[in-house]
């Protein structure tokens, strides 16, 4: 049975989603994103990618500063649409709005509910070195991501996966899970189970901080650190290339070992980007620099000038 649907999203994540439910023959009257802002070099203003599709499929588009505004609630319910499909959008839905259509609202979450609630699952699940994750459909409540679960999908991740990569496969595996919930909530087949109170953990955002590579940490965990935050925001340390310290980007890396090295944190060991950790040693091969395109690391340390001993320091 088709559905009337107001869908709720903003980045490339959710456009399959609304792909997928467009394709399913469901009606689509509405979409909610964030508003268009500054982005990219130029800083041009730049419409989201769920608007985008959205125009090119002719559906109306909407962007609220707050759906807590009685006007725009108004708005939003005279859609009258028979659910809210939510994917990352980015606002909050206040109580008159989760309680507006008739079948709820519901979200597709990016990791096995109830671990890493909150803004950035993908990145936490690989900086924490988790094996396994998810993408979940899950019926919202007024708590952060505390509603039940209708289905969920579970995903490996390898060892030198990168948040980019996972999030890539998540977005693919969310859009047909969405629309197969979809389809089982139109036929009154979807039941939705109260997530655990054990195993509760908060995706915090990404903040500075996060990015920034201690050498005194063992190289695992910094390994996890620098897929985790590939390709954006990127992990980082600091190194002098020619003209002063300057952050440089880490993207990809391997663990060469797990123990030994009798170097300070932080010393580049050889020409080919080895560097000393608190445990172990890390090979560097993917750097960016500021301005520049990523590089393999051995290509900016030569171009740089940077020879076995020297310590890539810590802001």
């Amino acid at each position: 049975m088709s559905l009337r649907i107001v869908f709720m999203g903003t980045p490339e994540f959710a456009v399959p989603t609304l792909s997928e439910i467009i394709g399913q023959g469901h009606e689509v009257v509405a979409c909610y994103t964030r508003a268009p802002a500054p982005g990219g070099r130029g800083m041009a203003t730049r419409q989201s990618p769920v608007h985008a599709m959205a125009e090119g499929f002719g559906i109306p588009v909407f962007t609220p500063e707050s759906l807590r505004d009685p006007e725009v609630q108004e708005a939003l319910a005279s859609h009258e649409a028979d659910i809210f499909v939510v994917v990352a959008y980015g606002m909050i839905l206040p109580q008159a709005v989760l309680d507006m259509p008739p079948l709820g609202c519901i979200n597709l979450h990016a990791s096995d509910l109830p671990r890493w609630r909150g803004a950035a699952p993908i990145q936490r699940a690989v900086m924490a070195g988790d094996a396994e994750t998810g993408v979940a459909v899950m019926k919202m409540e007024a708590g952060l991501d505390t509603g039940p679960v209708g289905m969920v999908e579970h995903v490996t991740i390898e060892p030198d996966m990168t948040a980019g990569e996972l999030h890539d496969r998540l977005m693919i595996l969310g859009a047909d899970l969405m629309v197969r919930a979809l389809a089982a909530l139109s036929r009154d087949a979807l039941d939705f189970t109260p997530q655990p109170e054990e195993g509760v953990s908060y995706a915090a955002k990404i903040t500075n901080g996060d990015a920034e590579i201690a050498w005194t940490m063992p190289a695992r965990r910094i390994h996890d650190q620098v897929r985790g935050l590939s390709p954006f925001p990127g992990a980082f340390f600091m190194a002098d290339c020619g003209k002063g310290p300057e952050r440089v980007k880490l993207l990809r890396t391997r663990v060469e070992s797990e123990t030994g090295s009798q170097a300070a944190p932080g010393t580049l060991l050889d020409d080919d980007g080895l560097v000393a950790c608190a445990e172990g040693t890390v090979r560097l091969l993917q750097v960016q620099r500021s301005g520049k395109s990523a590089m393999p690391a051995a290509e900016m340390l030569r171009g740089a000038r940077l020879e076995p001993g020297v310590l890539l320091v810590q802001a």
